[in-house]
């Protein structure tokens, strides 16, 4: 991808690595596939891919880069992709080369077995992959791309057990970090998620098939019922005869990433049985209640802050209003782009509605602050349409640590709540005012009514507390310091 591809307001974002999905027992499975996929595009628009099995012609894949809507659409490449399995994969890379992938890298990834050919596709981050890629090199494992995930394929051909099940399970045991993975062979769907269930895996009913997501939006698309989301350290194998489950890992309290709730999922995705929506917009409840002001407008950044400022708005009293649009067709830039191009930054997504800002005192709602480039354009172009004040109100606490499981994080030194305080920050962006939600009023707003337990959290909250369930192996090697015990 063209560096210039990559936007700057996106840039300034926290971004999933992937989606994945999967369908069995279903006609064209690949159409299916690649509806759900649609579906999970906010999770990755790097590149796709698709992997089907027809009993005459075996194993079809296709990998592409850019959107799902650009190339699984076309009726002659997917009838190259036939039969009633399949799965795929849109990816956003993190572990591998971030910025200049290779079409090798393009998941699902496949490997022919002796009992027949797998193919898998995952949405996380092994935390000990470097080390693994290590051991099996020496031992003449040849790897075709920079993914983490690879090394699952690696693994599950160096087991000596019988079955594609049971070899993911052997070679899942040795993965550290987070993981929920889709598997297929001829025949079986399989879906896994790590012991602590960071990342999402829900199971969907589709006729007499069956499919598997990383989030319902995507069973909705294909008029899937939703049936329950694959429990932490559970593995399903779902063939003609229906679902089997079993547990591969020992049991733990689980710890979900609770940024999916701020900012990742689709607000029309279910978590937990509870509303990703819903739980934003009592973000936007408890943050009224945290750090009032006194204003005439809330307004969100679109589209991430929309429901914690309609929250916001309906506990405060202040009117919400759309200060801030969404041109919606953004896309790639579609001139050469100049240094004055470049310049003008957020101003090719979003735009202010000047006749309704001028004059007012307005409470700006965002999911987040990672580097604080976006925050201080945004103010800039409140400012020069007339606002009189400008006070931001930030739908999670502040982001202080990097995420090893399945986020692109920047490294600690760029995230600006690790370098300066809240007041500093305030500064540093130019606004009136800048609160973020606490920790308790997250938890609260997620549905833990008591707020987060300290001595063992209800979700993986280390992007905020520095607290990791699973000690990020590789990263320790290479020198990063954990958060020291207190």
């Amino acid at each position: 991808m063209e560096p210039w591809l990559s936007h700057p307001f996106d840039d300034d974002k926290l971004k999933e690595e992937c989606g994945v999905f999967g369908a069995v027992n279903v006609q064209d499975a690949a159409n299916f596939v690649a509806l759900g996929l649609h579906a999970l595009q906010h999770r990755g628009q790097e590149a796709g891919g698709i992997i089907t099995h027809h009993e005459e012609r075996g194993f079809q894949s296709a990998h592409r880069f850019g959107l799902v809507r650009d190339n699984f659409t076309s009726a002659k490449l997917m009838e190259t992709l036939p039969g009633s399995i399949g799965i795929g994969h849109v990816r956003y890379s993190t572990a591998g080369s971030k910025g200049a992938t290779a079409i090798r890298d393009v998941q699902p990834f496949f490997g022919e077995f002796s009992m027949g050919g797998a193919a898998i596709a995952h949405n996380g981050n092994i935390t000990n992959a470097e080390a693994i890629r290590r051991e099996l090199i020496e031992r003449g494992s040849i790897f075709q791309s920079s993914s983490d995930s690879e090394c699952i394929i690696h693994l599950m051909a160096r087991s000596i057990q019988k079955t594609h099940a049971e070899r993911l399970k052997d070679a899942l045991r040795r993965c550290e970090g987070a993981f929920s993975v889709i598997a297929m062979t001829r025949t079986q769907l399989i879906g896994v998620r790590d012991r602590l269930g960071v990342r999402p895996l829900v199971l969907g009913k589709i006729g007499d098939g069956y499919a598997l997501a990383s989030e319902t939006c995507a069973l909705d698309i294909i008029g899937a019922e939703f049936l329950r989301e694959i429990e932490p350290g559970e593995m399903v194998v779902i063939d003609a005869k229906g679902v089997v489950s079993s547990r591969p890992f020992e049991r733990t309290s689980p710890r979900f990433c609770i940024f999916e709730q701020v900012y990742f999922s689709r607000p029309d995705s279910i978590i937990g049985g509870r509303s990703v929506y819903e739980t934003r917009r009592q973000i936007g409840v408890e943050l009224a209640r945290e750090a009032p002001v006194e204003a005439d407008l809330v307004c969100p950044v679109p589209d991430s802050g929309t429901p914690a400022a309609i929250g916001y708005s309906q506990d405060s009293g202040i009117p919400f209003a759309m200060g801030i649009i969404r041109n919606q067709y953004m896309g790639r830039t579609f001139i050469e782009p100049s240094e004055q191009i470049r310049n003008m930054g957020v101003r090719l997504k979003l735009n202010v509605n000047r006749a309704l800002i001028e004059g007012k005192r307005v409470v700006l709602v965002d999911d987040s602050v990672v580097r604080g480039t976006t925050s201080q354009k945004i103010k800039q172009m409140i400012l020069e349409a007339g606002a009189a004040e400008v006070h931001f109100r930030i739908a999670s606490p502040p982001t202080t640590w990097p995420c090893f499981y399945g986020v692109d994080t920047p490294e600690r030194s760029k995230l600006l709540a690790a370098r300066m305080s809240e007041d500093e920050m305030r500064d540093y962006i130019g606004v009136d005012s800048l609160k973020f939600v606490s920790l308790d009023g997250l938890y609260r707003a997620a549905g833990e009514l008591e707020g987060r337990n300290d001595s063992c959290p209800q979700f993986c909250d280390a992007c905020f507390s520095g607290e990791y369930p699973v000690a990020p192996s590789d990263m320790i090697e290479r020198g990063f310091e954990l958060k020291a015990a207190e």
